[in-house]
């Protein structure tokens, strides 16, 4: 099965380590069908998708893309935050419609925030911190594993503040063809299993994350 995501630190490196790739690996290779781990931004991952030069692109939302196949078990969740000066009155899921918000070209936060009308995409994550500071934008919207390396390049990071905001489950979306619907199915069938008996959560464990699911979780 041809995977393709961005390269997010400790999650889906280039080497295909990290948690996303261990966790699909177990998903498919027990039932031998070998992972092949592709590296991409996260557009160009979608068009390989499109094109068929991928079976399935990895981090994508519930019904990202209606051209795609999306399983019922999602295989993480995002944690969702806000960056903002610290001055900034905290946002909330339910206030977070009222503000000038930023995020990266593709991940169309607006489909799952409520009430936002008032954003600009970016294309690299370098500029967020001075774009807040010259008041451009009021949040940036991002996972907070990205948030954090964002954080990183700040002088002072007292200055900021970042606020979680939402949770969102995180799916492989697949590519419309017989091929991938027969690899949706045996993902669903595997991740059942696997989320029943608990073969997850060491993964979770190893890399420091929180685990996303308990014995009895269902899919969203």
């Amino acid at each position: 099965v041809r995977l393709v995501s961005e390269q997010w630190q400790d999650y889906t490196n280039a080497d295909g380590s990290g948690l996303a790739w261990d966790v699909l690996r177990k998903v498919f290779e027990p039932a031998g069908v070998k992972v092949r781990a592709l590296s991409a931004p996260y557009s160009r991952a979608v068009g390989l998708v499109k094109r068929d030069e991928a079976d399935a692109w990895v981090g994508s939302y519930k019904d990202e893309n209606d051209e795609n196949l999306y399983p019922r078990w999602h295989f993480d969740i995002d944690h969702i935050y806000a960056l903002g000066l610290a001055n900034r009155a905290a946002p909330t899921l339910e206030s977070i419609g009222q503000y000038r918000l930023a995020w990266v070209r593709g991940y169309d936060y607006a489909n799952y925030l409520p009430s936002v009308h008032n954003f600009r995409e970016v294309q690299r994550r370098e500029g967020i911190l001075p774009m807040l500071e010259h008041d451009r934008v009021d949040f940036y919207i991002d996972a907070r594993t990205e948030v954090d390396d964002v954080l990183e390049q700040a002088p002072n990071r007292d200055r900021f503040r970042a606020t979680h905001i939402a949770e969102l489950p995180l799916y492989l979306a697949f590519s419309r063809s017989e091929r991938s619907k027969a690899l949706r199915e045996l993902y669903d069938s595997r991740m059942q299993l696997l989320v029943r008996s608990g073969e997850l959560k060491p993964i979770f464990e190893r890399w420091k994350q929180p685990y996303p699911f308990s014995g009895d979780s269902q899919p969203h």
